[in-house]
């Protein structure tokens, strides 16, 4: 199996802990797919503590896939770790980071430890094409979760929006 490791860093304007509880919101993991991505959350997340799993039905190309994550590490207002229990990767697991920075904010880390399904074959075929894919939707969270603290208007929770024709 051919390991990968992928990790996001930013900075954001708010305390660890409060940044820690946006996560947990009952809400957050829905907000946090990027507008256009065909994923539906069919069992979201009670909690981010030890045991609770997600299930997401997304597709990959024509292909419907069910993915199931745990949640297997909680450290309340640190972190907490995900890994697939049922899913599309031969491997993954999802450790959410957050750390002081020293002045008043939250140094947010996504570290991403995964193989790629079809061993060799997925990870020469699929590789460049997965990394891309997850920088667009790292990138996307990380945005979504700093505009909820640095943006006007910041109480209204960030994500997939729709936008009216008529205005």
């Amino acid at each position: 199996m051919t390991m990968r490791r992928f990790v996001k860093e930013s900075r954001i304007a708010a305390p660890p802990a409060e940044v820690f509880r946006f996560f947990e919101r009952p809400d957050a993991f829905e907000r946090l797919i990027p507008p256009g991505e065909d994923v539906e959350v069919v069992l979201p997340p009670r909690s981010l503590e030890v045991g609770t799993r997600v299930v997401l039905r997304a597709r990959i190309g024509p292909v419907p896939v069910e993915w199931v994550v745990e949640h297997v590490e909680y450290v309340p207002g640190r972190l907490f770790v995900d890994r697939q229990v049922r899913g599309p990767f031969a491997s993954w697991t999802h450790r959410h980071e957050f750390d002081d920075d020293g002045r008043g904010g939250t140094i947010l880390r996504d570290v991403v430890d995964y193989a790629p399904p079809l061993g060799l074959i997925g990870a020469l075929v699929g590789g460049p094409l997965l990394g891309s894919r997850l920088a667009k939707l790292f990138d996307h969270r990380h945005e979504a979760v700093r505009r909820a603290f640095e943006s006007p208007g910041r109480d209204a929770l960030p994500g997939r929006t729709t936008k009216d024709p008529e205005a």
